[in-house]
């Protein structure tokens, strides 16, 4: 059974940090795609960002580029979201999921995933 545990999720002031992990049991990261998306109330679910072979390729939106870091730990099979400088706007309901990796270009939307695990809330306030 594959699952996704996401935390790290908090309330933040606009300018901090936060780090979200998310740990997978089930799929490895080797051969695996580890998203990050985001769903703030009334809006679409959205991607923010994804790691995949190992850490050797990764992607982020644009509103987050320059900001939000990602990483992968292979021995703790754990994916981290380094979120620095946040603004209100990264206000969300944070979800990892994976997809398996196989090797093509391909769009990260949430149909597009796999697995999914459950959200963690980062509130970030003025």
């Amino acid at each position: 059974e594959v699952q996704l545990q996401a935390s790290g999720g908090g309330l933040v002031q606009a300018g901090g940090s936060l780090r979200l992990s998310c740990v997978a049991s089930g799929i490895t990261l080797v051969d695996h795609v580890i998203a990050w998306f985001r769903q703030a109330p009334g809006k679409e679910r959205e991607g923010v960002s994804w790691i995949a072979r190992s850490g050797d390729t990764n992607y982020f939106d644009d509103s987050v580029k320059g900001r939000f870091a990602i990483s992968s730990n292979d021995a703790k099979n754990t994916v981290y979201l380094q979120m620095n400088n946040l603004k209100l706007e990264d206000t969300a309901v944070y979800y990892c999921a994976a997809r398996y990796d196989w090797g093509y270009t391909w769009t990260m939307i949430p149909s597009a995933m796999d697995y999914w695990g459950k959200g963690t809330l980062v509130t970030v306030s003025s």
